[in-house]
């Protein structure tokens, strides 16, 4: 059975989302800034690409569900810190803290949480590092602060956890063992590559 607000709370959880994406083109600009800097002033862009996205309202509901929580749009701020997420996508491991840094350095966005799966992956082999942020959103009356969750990850990671994330969806009562030990030495192999490929990269770095 489908999880879904009552119609007086999906109207308010519209409005609520409207604030979300507010905050999410606030980080979005930051991004854009430092992209700027990366391509025009800094000797190396350590950016490949950017992903947005704000969850849609089954997708909260159901969260909320899982958490034994109240299935309200005030249930969902107060609960809930990744509504709004920004995903930034590196060409190498080391390029995941340049950025991370950089982010945790603005002083008018305060970070709230922080999980390194990096060093230590989820027993799945997941490899991201991921930050949330407390965002001003300058409104005409107030300020308000939301949350945002900004995920860092290299490209090969991201193509796992999206193949993942595709294994999960399809069974749902659980991965079988196979895939799942799959999946653990596909993550591992991925990391060696990361590290491989940036060994390479500076070798270049110091030939030119």
């Amino acid at each position: 059975m489908a999880i879904l607000f009552t119609p007086p709370e999906f109207m308010k959880m519209k409005e609520t989302l409207v604030l979300y994406r507010c905050a999410l083109r606030n980080m979005e600009m930051r991004m854009d800034i430092l992209l700027e800097d990366f391509e025009n002033i800094q000797k190396h862009n350590p950016i490949e690409h950017v992903k947005l996205r704000v969850k849609s309202y089954e997708s909260i509901a159901q969260k909320l569900h899982r958490q034994d929580h109240p299935i309200t749009a005030e249930s969902a701020r107060q609960n809930l810190t990744d509504i709004a997420g920004l995903r930034c996508i590196c060409a190498y491991t080391r390029d995941i803290f340049t950025i991370a840094n950089v982010f945790k350095n603005q002083p008018d966005i305060k970070l709230i949480k922080e999980r390194n799966y990096i060093d230590k992956p989820k027993p799945s082999g997941y490899r991201s590092h991921h930050l949330v942020f407390e965002v001003p959103v300058y409104l005409s009356g107030e300020i308000l602060r939301l949350p945002v969750e900004v995920q860092i990850r290299t490209q090969a990671m991201d193509f796992w956890a999206s193949l993942e994330h595709k294994i999960r969806y399809k069974y749902k009562s659980g991965i079988p063992i196979h895939l799942a030990e799959g999946l653990k030495e596909c993550a591992a192999k991925i990391s060696d590559l990361d590290e491989r490929m940036y060994k390479i990269q500076e070798l270049i770095d110091i030939a030119y």
